[in-house]
């Protein structure tokens, strides 16, 4: 590998470039018109504009991409996250273009992004699932007789879905047809494609997840994150090990993560996401995400493996190297995710020039972003400026630094999430580990936000 393309923007892209470069591999970024100016843009050996601000005619632009790759004689490309990253045809075109691609192969980003599927090859690994259909719903059969046979609540889930969007709940034997329905005409429209499955719906869910890393003959894991401190099902913070999983159950989510890559020859980085019922005490399969997630930054600080130089190796055909009993976990680590919005305004976006900029540092401190002061930050696209990385040796003591770092930000120009992450870092239930994937909807009236 000698010149990578990133086709991405922002913080992910100055990420990737990062590494590259402490790698010697030199960079190509492609910018958007609005992104002209951009970090990323600047920081790459070569920036190539590929289209207009609209990610559609950009980023999402597939033959603008491999234009750029051939343009500037590239041989590979990381996708990042996001736009273009589980997209197994431009994955295939990187492919069949003699380019090197980060990532898994094609068959996999297929496999796996059909959740029902993904759902079947879970079963087959032995890693353990919640109640539902093995199988997309047909509405000519007796939808309400196999609602009664999971349970209510239950939810509705696009096949092709991801993210936490194509859910719906429900509640009631009587809204079963209608919601599937309305589930399967939203699933159209996002993802092209009208299939949905049943799921048993966890009332207090927390959402953890196994980072997990292979080269298509060894696979390991590098531990566990929480990500249940969400908006919407979007996920705002989170941290690394999870807490309060029981040794048990978290020794076999792990296990059986690992299983599940083995079994599907997976080669790159990628995470198994599952579901802790703490009133059940059980763990159950979600969904497995065939690309770098956002959250990757505290794995890579408990255990010191740097998870983008890693992907680079494996791509450019590098074995491993090590084993799981290579692989140590010290500490404890949070991530807060920075948004442009506005949390006492429905979170509405904040686009505008950023006027101040003065992120924290000190002794386990670490700020991952794609913005400087003086920039501008686009209506265009996702809102996210940047991370809060902080890690200690202990959940107690990094929740500490994390109050300290947090209190020490500073952004001007524009509305951010900082002021809300603040409060939440003084939760009681976040302090004891009590929260869970819909806590913030319920205590909304307490925090004076609508969420």
């Amino acid at each position: 590998m000698k010149k990578l393309l990133v086709a991405n923007r922002g913080e992910i892209a100055v990420r990737v470039i990062r590494a590259a470069r402490e790698m010697g591999i030199a960079t190509v970024a492609v910018v958007s018109e609005a992104d002209r100016n951009s970090n990323f843009g600047r920081l790459a050996d070569e920036s190539v504009e590929i289209g207009p601000a609209a990610a559609s005619l950009s980023y999402l632009n597939q033959d603008a991409v491999m234009a750029a790759a051939a343009q500037t004689g590239a041989d590979a490309v990381h996708p990042g996250y996001g736009f273009l990253s589980e997209n197994a045809e431009f994955a295939q075109k990187v492919i069949d273009a003699n380019l090197i691609w980060v990532g898994p192969m094609p068959e996999t980003i297929i496999l796996m992004g059909d959740k029902s599927r993904a759902r079947q090859a879970a079963i087959e690994a032995g890693v353990p699932v919640l109640a539902g259909t093995n199988g997309w719903l047909d509405t000519a059969e007796d939808i309400e007789a196999i609602a009664d046979d999971i349970g209510y609540p239950l939810v509705v889930k696009a096949a092709a879905g991801g993210g936490g969007r194509g859910i719906r709940r429900i509640n009631k034997r009587e809204h079963v047809r209608r919601t599937v329905e309305v589930a399967q005409s939203e699933a159209l429209a996002a993802f092209n494609s009208s299939e949905v499955y049943f799921e048993r719906f966890v009332t207090r869910a927390r959402h953890v997840e196994v980072q997990v890393l292979g080269d298509g003959e060894t696979w390991v894991h590098l531990g566990d994150r929480d990500c249940s401190m969400q908006r919407r099902q979007q996920k705002i913070i989170e941290e690394a090990p999870a807490p309060g999983i029981p040794d048990e159950l978290r020794q076999r989510m792990r296990e059986t993560a690992v299983e599940l890559a083995r079994q599907s020859k997976y080669s790159g980085a990628g995470t198994v996401e599952f579901l802790y019922d703490p009133d059940r005490q059980e763990i159950a399969f979600i969904e497995m995400n065939t690309r770098l997630q956002v959250e990757h930054p505290i794995s890579e600080v408990i255990t010191g493996i740097d998870l983008v130089r890693e992907q680079l190796r494996i791509a450019a055909g590098e074995k491993l190297g090590y084993s799981q009993r290579d692989v140590h976990f010290e500490g404890h680590a949070f991530e807060f995710r920075i948004n442009a919005e506005d949390p006492s305004n429905n979170f509405m976006p904040s686009p505008g020039l950023i006027e101040t900029l003065d992120l924290s540092g000190g002794p386990g401190v670490r700020s991952d972003f794609g913005f400087s002061v003086g920039q501008t930050v686009m209506p265009f696209y996702d809102s996210m400026l940047g991370k809060l990385i902080v890690w200690d040796s202990n959940r107690e003591r990094a929740l500490s630094r994390a109050g300290r770092a947090l209190n020490e930000v500073q952004i001007t120009g524009i509305k951010t999430t900082v002021p809300l992450m603040r409060e939440l870092v003084a939760l009681k239930e976040f302090a004891e580990a009590q929260h869970h994937t819909t806590l913030l909807e319920s205590i909304s009236e307490k925090l004076g936000m609508t969420l």
